[in-house]
């Protein structure tokens, strides 16, 4: 009996041992004399072979807790075929504990569904870009936004087409060369315009828009008189009509 005792006392001194396993009593105790003549104090043992039952007992309840914690999160993975075994070990939950560990984290990685406070931020960002103060009223802000967006697009493909710029060009360069056309355009209706009126001063311009603004009403009513007096509706019939009557 001593040598198993000294035998279990050694093992309770051991560093393997937790910190609190072994503790000397203070008060009076029997005590037992190893070979070497060293004292053992195993007054509490009991209390601690009883503590070692209860966390075994325990260690049983705890698996059976992981075992049905694993099949809710990870039901696809086959049961162990050693569940129902009288000794269960720390590796084994240990290994259930990984294993769950290891599909929530792949699963957090893989998934794309973004969460509840994700979602609401950004459909609150949305109502703030775009103006909308109920919630209502976000899907058809986002189908007019869509098809704004749409048009916009169409219309810039069909300018870079039209000015032969290449699809990537951005929005200023469009807007440039339009302008840049738009300069060319207005020059030569100015050339035109002075060609038209044989003039390259405005002033001039001026002047001969007021001698034919002056002009004009009264020729034009003559004209009118003399298709009515010689009864005809074309300019080109009044001087063979005038001829006839001479």
């Amino acid at each position: 009996v001593l040598k198993v005792l000294s035998h279990i006392d050694s093992i309770l001194r051991s560093p393997r041992a937790p910190p609190l396993i072994y503790r000397r009593s203070k008060g009076p105790v029997q005590n037992y004399t190893k070979e070497n003549g060293q004292e053992c104090g195993f007054e509490h043992l009991p209390l601690t072979i009883e503590m070692w039952a209860d966390q075994l007992m325990a260690l049983k309840d705890l698996h059976r807790s992981l075992r049905k914690l694993s099949l809710e999160l990870v039901p696809w993975h086959a049961a162990d075929p050693q569940d129902n075994r009288e000794s269960i070990r720390v590796e084994d939950l240990q290994f259930v504990v990984d294993a769950i560990l290891e599909e929530i984290e792949n699963k957090e990685k893989n998934s794309q569904t973004p969460s509840s406070p994700t979602l609401c931020a950004i459909v609150s960002h949305f109502q703030k870009l775009f103006d909308v103060n109920s919630l209502s009223g976000v899907y058809p802000r986002m189908n007019e936004v869509y098809t704004k967006l749409g048009e916009m697009t169409n219309a810039m493909r069909n300018l870079h087409e039209l000015l032969e710029l290449d699809s990537s060009a951005p929005p200023t360069v469009v807007v440039d060369s339009v302008g840049k056309l738009c300069d060319i355009i207005n020059e030569n209706v100015t050339e035109q315009v002075q060609q038209l009126l044989g003039t390259q001063d405005m002033h001039s311009i001026i002047k001969k828009l007021e001698e034919h603004e002056c002009f004009f009403p009264p020729f034009q009513a003559l004209i009118q008189d003399l298709l009515c007096l010689l009864e005809i509706s074309n300019l080109d019939d009044i001087l063979p009509t005038v001829r006839s009557l001479k």
